[in-house]
């Protein structure tokens, strides 16, 4: 019974939606939505109108709850612009497969096959926290997903409604004017432009401190896929991109004064715009909620004065978990600019030559196939040892077999053990990998002599040397954000 009255009720929960929206507080940006009942539309809780009266507002965990409510989105905060909840249940983390297109390829069944359901489970736990179905969820994400093209790009409506998983323009169009009562044509807002890039927004919570993390991902690019450039606006991220067949590049520049990152794209990618963006959204952690994760590790004083230094600090993501997994093995036991330097090599001599509007971007990364099919010298010949490089094709033939994906739909633990079963991947490159690439918020390279230095120094007293078994002991207090704490001792050593 006493534990009871802490459980909030459904009134409480709607009390405290109003105050974050009459508020326009961004930390509830994306995880909820607001149905106003005289207007039937729905908005972001920063949405900018006046606010509605309490009576004449529904609360929505996602847009497709909304949607399926009879709801349309507000053509001006954008619903599709905002970032994703990232609670960690089984729920969410099929929503967000579905989000980023998995039911646009592959049907209901082979996706519940993926997570470890039948698809009749799958549809029960989605309808128990969402109360909708995979289709209505995956209507809406199409969607949403199409008004954000036709809001933003020039794009035809039969690019638009393929690039956003519809099977037909016909049915693009019949379910967006079912469903918003009102034409693609009315939505649509960009003009062509002299310039064929596709150009798209996405939006993150703020604070983000972006140039640290440019300069993290500079130290790291790998020389003729990706660089960071720097314009009058800032610092930018380029790099080429390979997806299913369609080849190109893109480009990340930030956008401060709007809370959102803006994403530059070659028209050839255009067919695979849906997850190019869900990877987008890793690579650049847009989904953190910095408030949340600050809130808990500055009770750390060790932590705390790094977090006023730099707030909203990210962990860089990673493009592509095979590439990254690559660039980690490079980097076993030598320094950050030694395999950059190495990992620059593999790239110009085993990847596929690319021509984009950026003179250091000229090549895509090598494949798992054809990393597989060399020889350990060949391997070997870009200056490593002939042991690394064999560990660089167990890699290869472990995403060649699908072992990124599985790591990813497991939790931390069981993740770590797998990547470890490949020869030559130890508990550092794993947590690594798990860290940037698998994106694991808990994962703690507690082996790594930087954290391990980081560590002893902002000690009080200031110790010599911190041991890994110290700095795990030290780490347990930061969970579940220990992904965020190694990113702040390591920004103390600059």
């Amino acid at each position: 019974m006493s534990s009871d009255k802490h459980i909030p009720t459904l009134a409480q929960h709607q009390q405290h939606y109003y105050r974050a929206l009459a508020a326009r507080d961004n930390r509830f940006d994306g995880v909820f939505f607001t149905g106003v009942k005289t207007t039937g539309i729905y908005c972001r809780p920063i949405c900018g109108v006046k606010t509605p009266r309490e009576t004449s507002c529904i609360f929505f965990t996602t847009a497709a709850a909304a949607e399926a409510a009879g709801f349309r989105p507000c053509l001006r905060c954008r619903p599709e612009l905002a970032p994703y909840a990232i609670q960690q249940n089984l729920a969410h983390a099929i929503w967000k497969k579905i989000a980023n297109g998995a039911l646009n390829e592959s049907s209901i069944e082979t996706l519940a096959q993926q997570v470890g359901l039948s698809s009749r489970q799958m549809r029960r736990v989605l309808l128990q926290e969402f109360g909708v179905s995979p289709v209505e969820m995956a209507q809406t994400q199409r969607l949403l997903f199409a008004k954000k093209l036709l809001q933003e790009t020039a794009l035809s409506m039969a690019d638009i409604a393929f690039a956003a998983g519809f099977g037909s323009v016909r049915r693009f169009n019949a379910l967006f004017s079912e469903r918003y009562h009102m034409t693609p044509g009315e939505v649509r807002r960009a003009t062509p432009s002299a310039d064929e890039s596709l150009t798209l927004r996405l939006a993150y919570r703020p604070p983000y401190e972006w140039d640290a993390l440019m300069h993290y991902l500079r130290g790291r690019a790998m020389p003729g896929l990706e660089t960071v450039i720097v314009e009058k606006s800032g610092m930018a991220y380029v790099r080429s991109v390979s997806m299913d067949g369609k080849s190109g590049w893109l480009k990340v520049s930030h956008l401060p004064e709007k809370n959102q990152i803006c994403l530059q794209v070659a028209p050839e990618l255009t067919p695979v715009l849906m997850p190019l963006l869900a990877k987008i959204r890793q690579q650049f952690d847009l989904e953190a909620h910095p408030q949340t994760i600050h809130s808990h590790l500055q009770e750390d004083p060790m932590l705390a004065s790094q977090i006023q230094k730099t707030p909203g600090l990210r962990v860089p993501g990673a493009f592509d978990s095979f590439e990254l997994a690559i660039r980690a093995v490079l980097g076993q036991q030598v320094s950050v600019a030694g395999a950059t330097t190495v990992a620059g090599r593999l790239v110009q001599r085993f990847g596929v030559a690319v021509t984009t509007p950026f003179a250091a971007v000229t090549h895509h990364f090598p494949t798992p196939l054809l990393l597989t099919q060399l020889s350990i010298d060949q391997v070997a010949s870009i200056g490593i040892p002939g042991a690394r490089a064999a560990t660089l094709q167990n890699v290869a033939q472990f995403a060649l077999d699908g072992g990124f994906e599985k790591a990813a739909d497991r939790g931390l633990e069981q993740a770590i053990t797998q990547m470890k079963q490949i020869r030559g991947v130890g508990e550092w490159t794993a947590q690594y990998i798990a860290m940037r690439a698998l994106r694991f918020s808990d994962a703690f390279p507690a082996g790594d002599l930087g954290l391990q230095k980081a560590a002893a120094q902002a000690s009080e007293p200031a110790e010599i040397r911190c041991s890994e078994k110290q700095l795990l002991e030290r780490s347990a207090l930061w969970s579940p954000w220990r992904a965020y704490a190694a990113l702040l001792l390591w920004q103390s050593l600059k």
